[in-house]
């Protein structure tokens, strides 16, 4: 019985084009969006003790030059990571009304940015209210 062949890859395959690149930085990404949320569990955790020194040490460290860096970076990664993903809906679910594909922007646009418009809208204002 013959083995199936197996092609080695080199360590560095998703470094030889800009698609692939983008492609796992797009993955790594999904990393840091991973860690911030254990960081979010870990701070409702915290404040779920009730007790009013843990909630001022984690005031004094939200508001520490590096945490608020970190937060920016976070911040970054979940709208790359949002915007490459509703760039690629329309890719994945193709569209149809009748014998007519839909566009691609329209798909985008009304399963991605539309309803992110609206929930960061509504958060905004909750916020600000």
């Amino acid at each position: 019985m013959r083995r199936p062949l197996v092609r080695p890859y080199p360590k560095d395959w998703f470094l030889r084009t800009g698609a692939y690149r983008l492609f796992m930085l797009r993955e790594l990404t999904s990393v840091c969006i991973a860690g911030y949320l254990v960081f979010m569990l870990w701070w409702l955790y915290q404040l779920g003790k009730g007790d009013t020194e843990s909630f001022r040490s984690l005031l004094s460290i939200a508001k520490h030059p590096v945490s608020i860096g970190l937060h920016t970076i976070a911040l970054i990664a979940a709208a790359w990571h949002s915007i490459t993903w509703f760039n690629l809906t329309p890719l994945v679910m193709p569209m149809r009304i009748g014998e007519d594909r839909v566009p691609n922007v329209v798909i985008a646009i009304a399963m991605g940015y539309g309803p992110w418009l609206v929930v960061s809208g509504f958060v905004l204002w909750a916020t600000l209210h």
